[in-house]
């Protein structure tokens, strides 16, 4: 049986473990209960119960309007993806399972989940056939997989502008060396053929799609339209997201004006993130 390699948290947040154990632990939430919302897109503030897989294929760096530094918030799934769990597609349906308690939703995040699409796609069958719950799937947009893609209900895309490319100087500030994923980071990070296969999906059936462009220099709408709208079609400014760059909440709260206005002038949405505000940038919650 193919196995899936999950990021350290696993599925969260939880209070039963894969075989259905109490977990001595309490969810970092805070609460006493498994569970906690969505905090981005067009189902913020759903509960929610998340899938983080490890591992991925990019390593975004972004650059900050006032020239700071800003790297992937879940960089022990990317940058680092040492503490790792590694269990059967069974197991990880367990573990939802065990957990659900009335919840109906279910993200799978990353990293990039679809790098293990060959385990990722049984799951997701296991899930909509015997559990019958939404699933959204968080994606840099980089690939696509259409056994993967029959079973979500939301596919969440978050494309990477050419911010979000390692320099050698931002590589520097973080003591990395230019190798592997840093090196091949700008020529992965934009696929218009798997995007456009996203639109084409979504636009002949009943799932929901959201582009999520993390946003947070001046002209970021104009590489939006140049480089990514003007090159697929049939795509609606409704699904369009600027999410403000930052994973704290100080970094957010110095992007958010700007992209608060990049968002209205241009007609696409505004993307807070909620489960910052509420439990601050740490995994888990």
């Amino acid at each position: 049986m193919e196995k899936l390699v999950l990021a350290k948290e696993g599925v969260f947040p939880v209070v039963y473990n894969h075989i259905g154990e109490r977990i001595s632990d309490a969810p970092k939430t805070g609460l006493q209960f498994p569970g906690t919302i969505q905090g981005e897109g067009k189902l913020a503030g759903v509960p929610s119960l998340f899938i983080r897989l490890s591992g991925c294929n990019l390593r975004c760096i972004w650059q900050m309007e006032d020239n700071s530094f800003c790297r992937c918030d879940t960089t022990y799934a990317s940058f680092h993806p040492n503490e790792i769990i590694e269990l059967s597609t069974d197991d990880v349906f367990n573990w939802v399972k065990y957990n659900l308690d009335g919840i109906h939703h279910v993200v799978i995040t990353g990293g990039e989940p679809l790098l293990q699409k060959r385990a990722l796609a049984p799951l997701c069958q296991k899930l909509k056939e015997e559990l019958n719950v939404h699933i959204t799937i968080e994606s840099n947009g980089s690939l696509f997989d259409a056994n993967v893609a029959q079973w979500i209900d939301l596919f969440s895309i978050s494309p990477k502008l050419s911010n979000s490319v390692p320099t050698p100087e931002k590589l520097a500030a973080y003591q990395l060396n230019e190798a592997g994923p840093y090196k091949f980071h700008n020529q992965k990070r934009r696929n218009i053929e798997a995007l456009q296969a996203y639109i084409d999906l979504t636009n002949s059936s009943n799932k929901e799609l959201q582009l999520k462009f993390v946003a947070g220099k001046s002209d970021d709408y104009n590489e939006i339209k140049d480089d990514f709208l003007s090159h697929l079609l049939n795509w609606k400014a409704d699904d369009i997201m600027l999410m403000p760059l930052g994973a704290t909440r100080e970094e957010i709260a110095k992007s958010s004006p700007l992209v608060l206005e990049m968002a209205i002038r241009n007609g696409w949405r505004f993307c807070p993130r909620v489960h910052i505000e509420l439990f601050g940038s740490k995994s888990g919650v």
